[in-house]
């Protein structure tokens, strides 16, 4: 019969060391380590006090304040719903001191403490072991046995640690002193051993028999096959420093790396991307959570991203990745929109994937995916985050940069169509159309606004509309080029997406944004223009990746 999970951490550890079969404790030495060990499906924790020294960069005698290896594993139990059993060290002081700790751990969620019959302050037992004094037994048990009195959690675990053996003592003594702490009140006992082989301690089990739980930490006789201590009846082997020490060997060779090559391309690839540093972290709950929580900032609270193509004119840069995710200035082009609608108070953010998916995973976004990306088109995209036009939003390419007061001039207008318009290219349009051409030069393509009247004094009192699109530079009429940027209010949100609806699949996968606003002008609709002056950049080409960079 399969044992039900406890809700209470306490309750799963004791279960660890009640019920069937052997169980192991995977080290941790702060939040994120902590995250990792129960993510890899560890049962629970061991707070380890040399690998938390460690990380703080003391050495393991209680050089750390009790204090301070509290606020650490405060900050584990936050972070993980398993069980931690913290090395408590030597109860960092006499009896007072131990009962004072359990207290303390309690408060803080750490299901148990073990505490090991040596002087305070503590030596590392693999440090000059056969010289640490232990402690007087009759003294240590009295430690025990207060640190059993003052939990009130009746299935907090108490483990006395035995050094005898670490000590050179022999088993005779090690046999005696587990003895008295069971008999002070301990709920398990852990015996240590610095041998290259179990011999030690299978000889201690043997004469121990069941008398209390016990628990092993094999760190030196690590060529034991576990099946040995299975069939022993050990109940819990602690894994007590690895993770520690392997993050020492990542940081050394890439810390290295960086300061031989002066750059980060030979360990970019080697090293955890940021989403996972994120969703360690907990990002996405945060996300959830600012929805829920914050002030929206404005009527509009959604953002929808198209991003689905590859951007082939991007070359080598988007071989295996689509062009949102070319990096500028450090940053995915997809990071930056999505900054800028963060700043705006916009946090509801759809992006629509397509070419790479995978690889388009920046933490915070809800994503949709066009898989028919080689074969569609810009309203095709659309048309996969349709059930996000159901109240006020605003539609943005993935290729496209802004700054925020071009977003906030946008969420500002009201209109149930508003396009945001630059008007600084509309002098320069025909005359560098015209110099491209008798150049026999290929004419960049921009979607060109014809709006009712001119950026001018005049027009920002007057409501500007637009009249028309177009891709021909020298194109009578042309006001200014469009962003990119789209805001629908809730009403023109339900408009598009009963366009959408009805739209035949031939057209729907060949038109794109610009079509789809031609067609709200040609049925009458009102499309307000709000302009600006700059404070935007389409990415299409290498030159604009690095001018990019400069984009502030």
């Amino acid at each position: 019969m399969v044992q039900p999970v406890a809700s209470k951490k306490t309750t799963r550890l004791r279960q660890m060391l009640e019920g069937q079969g052997l169980s192991f404790l995977m080290e941790a030495h702060n939040g994120l380590s902590a995250k990792i060990v129960e993510e890899a499906g560890f049962q629970g924790i061991w707070g380890s006090g040399l690998s938390i020294s460690a990380a703080l960069g003391v050495r393991d005698n209680n050089e750390a304040s009790w204090t301070q290896v509290l606020e650490v594993v405060e900050f584990m139990a936050d972070a993980t719903t398993i069980p931690i059993l913290l090395d408590g060290d030597t109860g960092y002081g006499n009896f007072n001191s131990a009962r004072r700790l359990v207290r303390k751990l309690e408060q803080r969620g750490i299901a148990g403490v073990c505490m090991e019959d040596k002087i305070f302050p503590k030596t590392n037992s693999f440090l000059r072991s056969t010289a640490q004094p232990l402690a007087d037994i009759e003294e240590f048990a009295g430690k025990i046995r207060a640190a059993k009195e003052a939990q009130t959690d009746s299935d907090f675990v108490v483990v006395a640690r035995v050094e005898a053996l670490i000590a050179g003592h022999g088993l005779e003594e090690a046999l005696k002193r587990g003895e008295a702490y069971r008999k002070a009140g301990a709920d398990a006992i852990l015996i240590h051993s610095k041998e290259r082989h179990a011999d030690e301690i299978l000889a201690f089990k043997k004469e121990w028999g069941d008398r209390l739980p016990l628990v092993i930490v094999p760190t030196k006789y690590y060529r034991t096959p576990t099946d040995v201590f299975r069939e022993a009846g050990f109940k819990i082997v602690i894994w007590a420093n690895h993770a520690m020490r392997s993050a020492i060997t990542a940081m050394q060779a890439t810390v290295k790396q960086i300061f031989q090559d002066e750059h980060l391309m030979n360990v970019e690839e080697r090293v955890a991307p940021l989403a996972d540093v994120f969703r360690l972290q907990g990002e996405n709950e945060l996300e959830q959570a600012e929805k829920a929580y914050l002030p929206r900032g404005g009527p509009v609270a959604r953002g929808i991203v198209l991003a689905a193509g590859q951007g082939k004119e991007l070359g080598e840069l988007v071989t295996d990745r689509p062009k949102c995710m070319v990096p500028i200035a450090g940053k995915p082009i997809l990071g930056h929109i999505m900054d800028a609608y963060r700043s705006a108070g916009v946090r509801d953010l759809i992006v629509v994937r397509g070419f790479a998916k995978k690889t388009v995973d920046i933490t915070g976004a809800t994503y949709v995916d066009n898989d028919a990306y080689a074969t569609t088109s810009e309203v095709a995209s659309l048309a996969c985050a349709k059930a996000s036009l159901d109240g006020p939003c605003v539609v943005s390419y993935g290729d496209v940069l802004f700054k925020k007061y071009v977003l906030d001039e946008l969420l500002d207008a009201e209109g149930d169509f508003v396009v945001a318009v630059d008007s600084l290219p509309a002098d320069e349009a025909s005359a560098n159309a015209a110099a491209a051409l008798a150049k026999n030069e290929p004419v960049r393509r921009s979607d060109w606004a014809i709006c009712s009247e001119p950026h001018s004094r005049k027009a920002l009192f007057n409501q500007v509309v637009l009249k028309d699109m177009t891709t021909d530079p020298t194109a009578a009429g042309i006001t200014g080029e469009w962003t990119g940027l789209l805001k629908l209010s809730t009403q023109g949100a339900k408009f598009v997406r009963e366009i959408l609806d009805g739209m035949p699949a031939s057209e729907l996968e060949t038109i794109k944004v610009p079509d789809l606003l031609r067609r709200l002008v040609r049925d009458g609709m009102t499309v307000r223009v709000v302009y600006s002056r700059g404070g935007w950049l389409d990415i299409d080409t290498i030159g604009d990746v690095v001018t990019g960079s400069t984009f502030k």
